[in-house]
């Protein structure tokens, strides 16, 4: 995959946890952890607009591309 979710380091930077995220964004806890933790494999815009509201941030601060080669390096294949 070549784009990287970022939304943890978005998370800490705000100060704001999963849960009190999920509140804001109306969003379950399972699905926000999905986002997290780089698991995603598809986010609806409206969803991004929203964890961008909340965290006051853009989505570039959130999405990153990322070069497959400069990946797989980082993961260790």
């Amino acid at each position: 995959m070549s784009i990287v979710i970022n939304l943890d380091v978005m998370m800490a930077k705000r100060k704001k946890g999963l849960t009190e995220l999920a509140g804001e964004v109306d969003i379950t806890l399972a699905n926000l952890s999905i986002l997290k933790n780089n698991k995603a494999k598809a986010v609806r815009l409206s969803t991004l607009n929203a964890i961008c509201r909340a965290l006051d941030c853009q989505p570039g601060d959130i999405l990153q591309y990322v070069e497959d080669d400069a990946e797989e390096t980082e993961n260790g294949k």
